[in-house]
């Protein structure tokens, strides 16, 4: 028998940013359990979770407005998150935890964002660790790509026709590749739909898998797709599951900074987490439930 005193209970939201999902936090207590990486996988599985793209928690800095903590589903924690740090920013701001235009720690650097009702506008860190013009083999095909760490590591490789791309084995091909160790890659495929538009696929690390949406890998995506001259700014993407976000940055003497993401930022539903020591079902240290 469990005893009451050993189970805590957890508040969360789950929010989604253009079809990415996040289960948020309000970890100001500083009480949420991060290191057990099991139970943060069994609140993120879809069949006995909650079910999300990751976890994010809004703590507080020193530094900024507030700081935010990001988890994927596999329980490790990642630099950095760009939907998602639209959806805390949006609940920050509800929170009371910063105004409305407001500064975010995070892993990859500090975040400026505004909040603008269900819309978010997040200026990013500068890119870095530009590869253009590059070629990998792996599915028995020679890929060209980009890459650039726009918060995160990100391939992006240009397709003609973007539905008929094996997504899920090519991206889990790349990911793992070689090139990307130790850290590995995010994996986008991109097709060019205007002179200033695009759609986008993406393969996430740590997800293990294609996700509705990628805030980093949409950035990543207009970024090497300007640099190779398909587009100008500011870009118009659309996801897998038909949202547009736009992304605007400036290009001058060499230097791209400036670095602008907007789009969607929505409440999906409130609930409880139980969380306690000694009952996971994956041999961890504690479980959940929702309630």
């Amino acid at each position: 028998m469990i005893r009451p005193e050993t189970r805590m209970k957890i508040p969360f939201f789950k929010m989604h940013g253009a079809g990415n999902d996040f289960i948020v936090v309000d970890d100001r207590a500083g009480t949420f359990p991060v290191t057990d990486t099991a139970w943060i996988r069994h609140i993120t599985d879809r069949r006995t979770g909650v079910g999300s793209d990751g976890v994010l928690l809004i703590q507080r800095s020193d530094k900024a407005d507030f700081r935010m903590r990001f988890f994927n589903p596999d329980g490790g924690e990642a630099e950095m998150c760009g939907n998602g740090a639209r959806c805390a920013a949006r609940l920050a701001a509800e929170l009371g935890a910063a105004p409305a235009r407001m500064t975010i720690e995070t892993m990859a650097g500090l975040l400026e964002a505004e909040a603008r009702g269900d819309t978010v506008r997040l200026r990013m860190t500068d890119p870095r660790d530009w590869r253009m013009n590059q070629t990998l083999e792996t599915e028995g095909r020679t890929w060209c790509y980009g890459f650039v760490n726009s918060g995160v590591p990100h391939v992006v490789i240009r397709v003609d026709r973007l539905e008929e791309v094996p997504v899920e084995r090519v991206g889990a091909a790349i990911r793992r590749h070689p090139a990307f160790q130790p850290a590995g890659t995010n994996v986008n495929f991109i097709q060019i739909t205007g002179p200033d538009a695009l759609r986008i696929r993406t393969y996430e690390r740590g997800v293990e898998a294609e996700t509705l949406a990628c805030g980093t890998g949409i950035v990543a995506s207009a970024l090497v797709a300007a640099r190779a001259g398909w587009v100008r700014p500011p870009v118009r993407v659309t996801t897998v599951a038909g949202y547009g976000l736009s992304v605007d940055f400036v290009a001058r003497d060499g230097v791209w900074q400036n670095v602008v993401l907007e789009g969607p930022a929505e409440h999906v539903f409130v609930g409880t987490l139980t969380y306690w020591r000694g009952a996971h079902p994956e041999g961890g240290e504690g479980a959940g439930r929702r309630s």
